[in-house]
């Protein structure tokens, strides 16, 4: 071999060992800019007719002070309420200005087209449609107000930048720990694609299509999973009480200092109507039991070390450690992709937590403005079994004599108690953090029909969650064949 000859073994991966020309340099420095799957994507989009996305668009700066236009509350546009296979905004929560997040300051407008720059790659990226036109955005995100160059359509530009070519992109131009961001001048630089006007016609035909499909595949899956609280309280025999009329009149009510001495001083928990909500539990044609009397281990989690801290390998162990981020409210968990966190914790912390499956962990800190704490998630075997789990300190574990109750029947109890807001009144709040308050919630009478009768109810319900299952898969399929359509119409 020639001297000062070199050779790169074929079966290295390219993305971290490659060789780069200095014409090839540009400001940044940092290796992860230059994989290869970054160059070969934008080689592609280079085939075709494209411009650099600031020399298209123009970006809104107007900003809320925080004091003028709303009486008492404004609506808030949160990164984390775009659905990100659709762009849709799934909630505009009203939130009270004395209590504004300081990043609650974008105004945005009707066909302003706002994108999401801390983790840009996961694509939350919307359209404003007219209902949502003036309200305040986090700064979190880039809003594109004017087109600039008359050969693009806006809702062609919107549907563009959603697709894969697009976001790797933003992946490429980001930097950062946990959660990178894309910077205005990254984000200036990212190409797209100008096909003809009949193209991007096209291509906003087969994306409004797809998410014309997705809505009605939504409403089946939400009439699915709505339809699991009524049936298995009427397997039970539970009738809830029917809520009032919201007036003011309905909200006084009266209590002995009998009641509450010694107690909590939260006036929902005394209130007729947690209270009817509570006896209505009672009044079940089965046998009932208190949780606490079913549970034969009962322990809280640990958060451990971060995965790269310099620990020894005798005592530690890599764990996918479960967070309240990783339940899912309509089925279970979701630990796919990069969701999933992984942290180091000690073996024998690890043998004390004892995680089986069929093991149900409770949610006993988090919560939000609009959803109690107290969800509940259970451990199925493709967990247990591919992996070594632990679960946070904010997250507590629980299991039950098997004997008395089915895991899976009394996860779908417990499911159906968050849903009617029962958790509500059985949580505290400090430092903007709500905890569930377990001497309460292990108080919650549980009806024990016979094991049978429990496995039947389970197996219905289980089918049910399939059915909605299957249909969100049925979208998100539909979605990836359409952003493999609109790339080949793109780059051809």
């Amino acid at each position: 071999m020639p001297e000062n000859t070199y050779t790169i073994n074929p079966t290295l991966n390219k993305n971290k060992i490659f060789l780069l020309q200095k014409s090839e340099v540009e400001k940044r420095l940092d290796p992860q800019f230059y994989k290869q799957e970054f160059k070969y994507n934008i080689a592609k989009i280079k085939k075709v007719k494209h411009k650099r996305l600031g020399e298209v668009v123009k970006y809104s700066t107007e900003t809320w002070n925080q004091k003028d236009f709303f009486n008492s509350t404004f609506p808030y546009i949160e990164i984390s309420e775009i659905d990100t296979l659709s762009g849709e905004i799934q909630n505009i929560s009203q939130v009270e200005i004395k209590n504004a997040p300081s990043r609650a300051k974008m105004v945005v407008r009707e066909n302003d087209i706002i994108i999401s720059t801390t983790r840009p790659n996961r694509g939350a990226i919307s359209f404003i449609r007219k209902q949502n036109d003036f309200s305040i955005a986090s700064t979190g995100f880039s809003v594109i107000r004017d087109i600039i160059n008359p050969e693009i359509k806006r809702e062609y530009l919107f549907a563009v930048i959603r697709q894969h070519i697009i976001l790797k992109q933003f992946e490429q131009r980001s930097s950062g720990g946990n959660y990178p961001a894309i910077t205005p001048e990254e984000l200036n630089n990212v190409i797209i694609p100008i096909p003809e006007i009949n193209k991007q016609e096209k291509i906003i035909s087969i994306f409004k299509t797809c998410v014309e499909q997705k809505k009605q595949n939504e409403a089946q899956t939400e009439k699915l999973l709505a339809s699991i609280d009524d049936y298995l309280l009427k397997e039970l025999g539970i009738t809830l009480p029917t809520p009032p009329e919201n007036i003011l009149m309905n909200r006084i009510f009266t209590t002995t200092i009998k009641e509450i001495s010694g107690g909590r001083f939260d006036p929902k928990l005394y209130s007729p109507q947690t209270k009817a909500l509570l006896k209505s539990l009672l009044k079940t044609k089965y046998e009932f039991q208190t949780l606490k009397a079913m549970i034969v281990h009962s322990t809280a989690g640990d958060w451990g070390l971060d995965e790269n801290e310099k620990v020894n390998e005798n005592e530690y162990v890599k764990c996918l450690v479960l967070r309240a981020t990783e339940f899912d409210n309509k089925f279970n968990l979701n630990v796919e992709g990069n969701r999933a966190k992984y942290r180091l914790i000690n073996k024998i912390k690890l043998t004390t937590l004892d995680i089986q499956t069929d093991d149900l962990l409770i949610e006993k800190s988090g919560g939000s403005r609009d959803q109690p704490v107290g969800r509940i998630a259970i451990l199925h075997k493709d967990l247990t079994n591919n992996y070594t789990l632990c679960f946070s300190n904010f997250v507590h574990k629980i299991r039950f004599n098997q004997n008395i109750i089915y895991p899976e029947f009394a996860f779908n109890y417990l499911k159906t108690i968050h849903n009617i807001k029962i958790t509500d009144v059985m949580q505290s709040q400090t430092n903007g953090i709500r905890n569930l308050i377990l001497s309460e919630y292990f108080n919650l009478p549980i009806p024990i029909p016979s094991l049978t009768k429990q496995k039947e109810i389970a197996e219905h319900i289980t089918d049910i969650r399939k059915q909605a299952q299957q249909l969100k898969d049925k979208t998100k399929e539909a979605l990836e064949k359409a952003g493999k359509e609109i790339e080949s119409i793109l780059l051809s």
